[in-house]
């Protein structure tokens, strides 16, 4: 049997990634859409008064 919890050496990886900061279903892509630019679809959809 192996010694107590406290003397196990234990290497921390800073690299690892746990959680991605957004999710695939966050962006796009997860909504159908073909690209992540919204910019020219958002300047398209101005309403008319903002002109």
């Amino acid at each position: 049997m192996s010694g107590p919890d406290e003397d196990r050496v234990v290497e921390l990886l800073d690299d690892l990634d746990i959680l991605p900061d957004t999710t695939s279903d966050e962006r796009g892509s997860g909504w159908g859409d073909a690209d992540d630019d919204s910019t020219a679809r958002l300047l398209e959809d101005r309403p008319p008064h903002w002109d």
